[in-house]
């Protein structure tokens, strides 16, 4: 079993990889440091909150605040389909009366299934015909199709390259261009970064450099001139260091511009 280290130097995780071959194809067994304490926390999370839905509704029961079965049995369907994944790690009983008509208590229990579940956190398995490859070049490729994903939905949402609205079919190729170049771009960015030590994904640069704004000043002289003055605010170290590797230079520098006159 191969070992691979994902992330920055800060935040590092280990990932181990091995490589089972089949017929026509090979899988990757891997599991992730990382992704298991994230699935941790978000499992931790869930079953606290189908808990506590379950413990609201006992103490609804004991108070008498619903009592009928249809009606107990309708919120329990309603947990369940709240928290689809964590219920079916639980055994839900109702306790009825005699007469079969009100519900007297509920219990649950924990399945075994759900220790389980906790014994293949952080797993997952690849699946490729690149029978050739090692299993460390199969999840490196699989990590690449992870940061070409991101960079699209980057560009669908933040700089608003879809939906598509052009119907003639040379602007929508010019549109599809544009977001080629761009991708290119992003890559290059993240490849100088990389080159220096610094493998944050491009989601954690951008919010860094969220921080560096820049303003616009709009006024108007006495002769009824409109003025622009585009003017930013003091870098930051981590901005200047960010700028210095890639080599960006007077990035942010004023500019005043005549737009009109106001009539």
């Amino acid at each position: 079993m191969g070992r691979l280290t994902a992330g920055s130097k800060e935040g590092a995780s280990a990932v181990y990889v091995k490589k089972i071959m089949a017929e026509d194809a090979c899988r990757v067994l891997c599991w992730s440091e990382g992704r298991e304490q994230k699935e941790q926390a978000m499992d931790t999370l869930k079953e606290k909150r189908f808990l506590e839905d379950l413990e609201r509704l006992k103490a609804s029961v004991s108070k008498k605040g619903v009592l009928l079965v249809a009606k107990v049995a309708e919120r329990v369907d309603r947990i369940k389909e709240r928290y689809p994944f964590m219920s079916q790690y639980y055994d839900i009983s109702l306790e009825v009366d005699k007469e079969g008509k009100k519900v007297v208590s509920i219990s649950w229990e924990k399945l075994p299934s759900r220790e389980k579940r906790a014994t293949l956190t952080g797993c997952y398995v690849m699946e490729t015909s690149h029978r050739d490859l090692g299993a460390q070049e199969i999840w490196r490729l699989y990590t690449t199709l992870v940061k070409v994903e991101e960079a699209f939905r980057d560009l669908k949402t933040d700089l608003g390259f879809r939906p598509v609205h052009h119907q003639l079919a040379e602007r929508t190729e010019t549109h599809f261009f544009i977001s080629v170049l761009v991708y290119h771009l992003l890559i290059l960015i993240e490849r100088e970064l990389r080159n220096h030590g610094d493998h944050r994904r491009w989601s954690a640069i951008k919010d860094v450099l969220s921080t560096h704004q820049r303003t616009t000043i709009i006024m108007t002289d006495e002769n009824d001139q409109i003025h622009h003055i585009r003017s930013s605010g003091i870098p930051e170290s981590e901005h200047k260091e960010l700028y210095r590797i890639l080599n960006v230079k007077d990035q942010l520098k004023r500019n005043r511009s005549l737009k009109g006159k106001r009539l």
